[in-house]
């Protein structure tokens, strides 16, 4: 779960590390606290797309899945 706290800490070690950098201890923080942030954002878009019913017959699942691999995708590259 996204909390108010786990996003001001990111915040919080991104600027840090863009004005002084990062021990690696926080860069290791940092690290642990993008993946519980990718995973909670992964797991709302898979949700939202578990949602949505094609309204058109011809269309399978399949499109669905691809959609969902490429919204991955396009995560990943955001924030890494």
């Amino acid at each position: 779960m996204i909390t108010k706290e786990l996003l001001d800490r990111i915040n919080f070690l991104a600027r840090k590390k863009r004005n002084e950098g990062l021990s690696p201890e926080e860069t290791a923080e940092q690290k642990k606290l993008y993946g519980i942030y990718l995973s909670a954002i992964r797991g709302q878009v898979t949700d939202l797309l578990d949602s949505i019913e094609f309204v058109d017959e011809t269309k399978k699942n399949s499109d669905k899945k691809k959609f969902l691999q490429q919204a991955m995708i396009n995560l990943e590259r955001v924030y890494h």
